[in-house]
């Protein structure tokens, strides 16, 4: 299983890049989010990578980071979501939007997506609502984005010497410490008692109405949007 890839960009296409590892190259198809976050031809690029099996087809698929391939690991658990609508939810809300938007229960925004209808949009927060909180704190424990002198293509192997540029920092991510604040934020939540469906919730609400990215005023935020009402 080939878990990530650490190369040379040879080329890029509407829907996919063509990655020079050693003298092999590897198409990889990916996001139009992360399509936009990719270096240019002859740079060094990283990614992390799923590997699709059927009986008459091998594709890779690209991530900027583990949060954005666990998504679509899980979105391609949901009936109706093949990889293409996964790569199209992904696009449009980003891995931090779709985290957002299925703790919330948002179907809405991930209906937005290209091709994806309100009822499999339904499907998708139904099956996966419960998942939101796991993947939400991966972010603060090393779910960050892959780079180039970390990346390898197996466990074990050392990094690609291409001589290459360092990729540019993809200006659609979000810092690393907001990940690291979501997961200590739910944390404490939980500690206080709350379901972790909703301290996911809470903090995903708190951060789409404008909260401070620390970890002190989400925990704050949430707070008052957990409390009773009345």
């Amino acid at each position: 299983m080939i878990g990530r890839l650490s190369g040379r960009l040879d080329y890029r296409a509407e829907d996919h890049v063509l990655i020079d590892v050693r003298g092999v190259g590897y198409l990889v198809y990916c996001s139009e989010r992360t399509m936009m976050a990719l270096p240019g031809p002859g740079e060094a690029v990283s990614l992390y990578t799923d590997l699709l099996v059927r009986e008459d087809l091998l594709q890779l698929f690209g991530f900027t980071s583990l949060v954005e391939k666990e998504w679509h690991r899980l979105l391609m658990s949901v009936q109706g979501i093949g990889a293409k609508a996964s790569l199209a939810i992904l696009g449009a809300l980003g891995p931090d939007g779709v985290s957002r938007a299925i703790a919330l229960g948002d179907w809405n925004a991930v209906k937005a997506a290209k091709g994806v209808g309100p009822k499999t949009a339904q499907r998708v927060v139904n099956e996966l609502k419960d998942k939101a909180p796991a993947v939400m704190a991966m972010a603060g424990t090393g779910g960050g984005a892959v780079t180039p002198d970390d990346a390898v293509i197996e466990a074990g192997e050392p990094p690609a010497k291409t001589g290459a540029a360092a990729p540019r920092k993809p200006a659609a991510q979000r810092p690393a410490g907001d990940g690291a604040a979501q997961a200590e934020a739910m944390s404490a939540l939980g500690n206080l008692g709350y379901p972790p469906g909703e301290a996911a919730a809470a903090v995903a609400q708190a951060l789409e109405e404008g909260a401070e990215a620390g970890t002190a005023a989400l925990i704050r935020a949430a707070l008052k949007l957990l409390a009773p009402k009345g």
